[in-house]
């Protein structure tokens, strides 16, 4: 019989789903879809990325922290590709691997033992908790979906009204606001 996972266990890893999964995927997703074809991969300069870089590098740290680090899939990241890539790759692509990683990680983690979480694994040449690793694919993926939005609002010009604030009303909010 498999150990009970305590209320913490199973509030940090439904939070965690529920923040890659039904938070900030949907709105880097809305990103892609409203961004024309050639602007995934716009670059401001040569230091940055494209948002297709970017959804290439979530999907490629999400597999190796969650799928393969936690999950104990085996880990075939290409880092230095995710960067180096230049596309085109067809939005639906992109957006079709973002879904597919991030049903892997939540599968994943909705399976996770307790004890996963405290233990120490090897994952990207670092020796972190599972409690970190999980914790840093959610900030990374929080960090990055920023930056998708923060390049749609420039290409595009415009509030994506994505939030509102207490007493505000509009129809095009995504998700919850916590």
């Amino acid at each position: 019989m498999k150990p009970r996972k305590s209320e913490f266990t199973r509030t940090f890893l439904a939070e965690s789903q529920h923040s890659l999964a039904a938070y900030h995927m949907p709105r880097l997703i809305r990103c892609l879809k409203m961004l024309p074809e050639r602007e995934i991969w716009w670059r401001p300069n040569a230091a940055s990325n494209s948002a297709g870089n970017l959804v290439l590098h979530l999907s490629g740290n999400v597999r190796q922290w969650i799928v393969s680090g936690l999950g104990d899939a085996q880990d075939r990241r290409d880092r230095d590709r995710e960067f180096t890539e230049r596309g085109p790759i067809p939005r639906r692509v992109l957006i079709a691997l973002l879904r597919k990683t991030v049903d892997e990680a939540c599968s994943v983690l909705g399976r996770l033992p307790e004890d996963s979480l405290l233990r120490i694994h090897s994952i990207q040449g670092f020796r972190v908790s599972g409690m970190y690793a999980v914790s840093q694919v959610v900030a990374h993926f929080a960090y990055h979906t920023g930056q998708i939005i923060y390049v749609t609002k420039l290409k595009l010009g415009k509030d994506l009204r994505f939030t509102r604030l207490p007493g505000e009303k509009h129809k095009t909010a995504v998700a919850r606001v916590p």
